[in-house]
Order: structure tokens, then sequence, then C-alpha cells
């Protein structure tokens, strides 16, 4: 009885501090969605800074929580499903902080889909705002020309990207580094120029109308009313785009864990071992392009949607550079970090708007500022565990 006091014990502790953890960061995360003041805007950012500060200078911190949530899943996921599916009720009927989560989580699918690439095999790839176009464009044309359900263009958007995520890796595997990036650089402005000159896409006036989807005969056009609550249309959307996300993180967890995770690690720490090791280097890489394809087309499917007008503006070159800055400030190769800085780079912007013309001068100041405090990272990516923890 004695010896199984101190095991319960941990048990508890650890389910407080992933409860502690998971409220703490959806309190924040609300603040900062809802501050209208620059003064509670910087007193978050302020107190985020802290934080990581704080775990910087004393790891043993970070271990702990991070053995807590190892030891604790059933706990954080119940928990972080709650919070997360309760949350658009807590935004006060806030339709501009329910848009801006909606597209806070497109760009955490996107910064997903490129990590398996940046972070995982190390292949950079600014071609993922194409992929995102491409998707989005399929999707709409297939709406407005063929009247396709939404959920049927979903699969097949996908698979178009995906064989454009193939051509454009083909080209790649016969370059490396500093010039696989210039090839995936102008894949994307091909791509951009064929939107913008096309009649069939619209041409620089783009897509009008999409069609919301809907299900079970609920408009995702319409406010969502439960037990008599009520919550704007764009939580419609939330629940779509976090279901994606969620798609995301299976992916990525499953892939991580298998030979395919294995295989692009070892092309990240060295190329030419990988290829002695008897890894197939061109296959693998090949593969890295469709999966950020596939995912990044989802994601422009839901946008297409969720916007109903697109056009090739809404995915340039910047857009690509922008999820590449995503992956790196969160932490390559970790998913939570990637979500997290898809989030930082997606708010930080709007919230800063305040600022006026000195919006973009804050926002380069703060995440310098997150990567002098975090050099690798906001969550670093993470040494692989194998059997129990």
């Amino acid at each position: 009885m004695a010896a199984a006091a101190p095991a319960r014990a941990a048990t508890l502790a650890d389910r407080a501090i992933v409860a502690a953890g998971e409220a703490g960061g959806a309190l924040i995360l609300g603040l900062f969605l809802l501050a209208e003041d620059w003064r509670l805007i910087t007193a978050v950012l302020v107190l985020c800074g802290a934080g990581f500060a704080l775990l910087e200078l004393r790891p043993a911190i970070e271990e702990r929580i991070v053995a807590a949530f190892r030891r604790a899943p059933a706990t954080a996921l119940v928990l972080g499903a709650a919070i997360v599916l309760a949350y658009p009720f807590g935004m006060q009927g806030n339709s501009y902080a329910l848009h801006l989560l909606v597209i806070a989580l497109l760009y955490a699918v996107l910064a997903l889909a490129l990590n398996f690439q940046l972070g995982s095999a190390n292949i950079p790839n600014f071609a993922t705002g194409a992929s995102y176009g491409i998707g989005a464009y399929a999707s709409a044309l297939l709406a407005l020309e063929f009247g396709v359900s939404f959920w049927l263009t979903l699969p097949v958007a996908a698979a178009v990207a995906t064989v454009f995520g193939f051509l454009l890796g083909f080209p790649s595997m016969r370059t490396r580094d500093t010039y696989l990036a210039l090839v995936t650089i102008a894949f994307g402005i091909v791509v951009h120029q064929l939107l913008n000159n096309f009649d069939w896409t619209g041409g620089p006036n783009g897509l009008v109308g999409i069609p919301a989807p809907s299900i079970l005969g609920h408009s995702f056009a319409r406010p969502i009313v439960i037990l008599g609550q009520r919550v704007p249309a764009q939580a419609n959307f939330y629940y779509l785009a976090l279901a994606l996300v969620a798609l995301a993180i299976l992916a990525a967890r499953r892939l991580h864990n298998s030979r395919v995770g294995l295989a692009w690690n070892a092309l990240r720490g060295d190329e030419l071992a990988a290829r002695c090791q008897g890894i197939d280097v061109v296959w693998y890489k090949m593969l890295a392009f469709a999966v950020d394809a596939f995912l990044a087309a989802f994601a422009g499917s839901v946008y297409a949607a969720y916007v109903s007008y697109i056009s090739p503006d809404n995915f340039t070159f910047l857009v690509s550079v922008t999820i590449m800055t995503m992956v790196i400030v969160g932490g390559m190769d970790n998913s939570f970090g990637v979500i997290v800085g898809a989030f930082l780079l997606t708010l930080l912007p709007e919230k800063l708007r305040i600022f006026s013309d000195y919006r973009l001068l804050f926002v380069g100041v703060v995440v310098i500022l997150f990567l002098v405090l975090r050099p690798q990272g906001l969550f670093p990516q993470r040494p692989r565990s194998y059997g129990a923890s």
C-alpha cells in the first residue's frame, strides 16, 4: 500500500500538469483572440515570452511537462478534445475571432504538410502555396462548372495536387540544397502565372460564388444553434478545419513512427549514408512531395469553400515563405511546435494591426525575439523514444 501511494500521487500530478497546461494555453489563446487594447495584446505576448524564456533557462521544467503528457495521454486527449470542441462557444459570438481560428487551423495543416519535407527530410520546398492553390482551384472548378458536391471535390482535388506534387518531384530529384529550392520556387511562380492567365480559372479576377458545403441538410453558411446558444456560421468551418488538423496530426504521428518516417530522418541526417544503407532516396523524396501536396490540397479546398471567392493573389510565393517560416519558428519535425508556429504567425499580424503602418515591423521584432529566446524553435524537435516511457 505504501509503495502504491507515490505512484498514485505521480499520476495525479501528471494529470494536474496536463490539465493546467491545456487550460492555460486555451485561456491565453482566447485572451489574445478577443483582445482589442494594445496593452492587453502586449501583456499576453510578454507573458508568452517569459514562459518560453523560463523553459529555456530551466530545461527540467519542460522535461517534466513533456513527461506528464507522455504518461497521461488519455487525460490530454479527452480534455484537449473537450476544449477545442467547446471553444467556439467561448468566443462570445465574435465572428472575427472565429475567422482567425479557421485561417490559423488551415495554415496549421499547410505547416504540418511542409513539415514532412522540411522538418522530417530536410527538403526545402517553396511550392506548398502552389499545391494549396491547385487544391482550391480544382475543388472550386468542380463545384462551379459541374455541380460536384464539396465532399466529393475534396479527394479529387487532393489527387490532382498529388499528381502535380509528383511532377514537381521529378525535376527536383536532379538537384540538391539551394538548387532544389530554386526549382520549387520556379514551380510556384509558374502555377501562379498559369492561374493568372487561363480564362477557365477566371484569370486575375478569380472564381466567385463557390458554394458552401452542407451536411445532413445543414448548410455551412448558416449559424449553429445548440441548446438555444447561437454561434456564427464560421464555427461550421472551424470544426471542418479542426477535423482536417486532426487528420494531419494522425498522419504525422503514423508516418513519424513508421519506416517512412525513419527513412526521412535518415535523409535529413546524411543522404549519402542513407543511400549506402539501402534506402531508396528518390522514392522517399518523391513521397515527401506527394504527401505535402495531398494535405495542402485539402486545406485549399476548405479555404475555397469557406471564403467563396479565390484568386491567384491568394496563392503567391509569399504564402509559401510564410508557411516555411511557421515550420522554422514553431520547431521542425515537431507537430505541436509547427501548429503553435502556424497560430502565432497567423494571429500576430492581425492583432498588431492596431499599430497601423508599424505592424509588420512589430511582427518581425516579436518573431526575432522568440527565436532569440528559443533558437531551435518554440518547441524543438525531440529525440525519438522507443519502448515504454
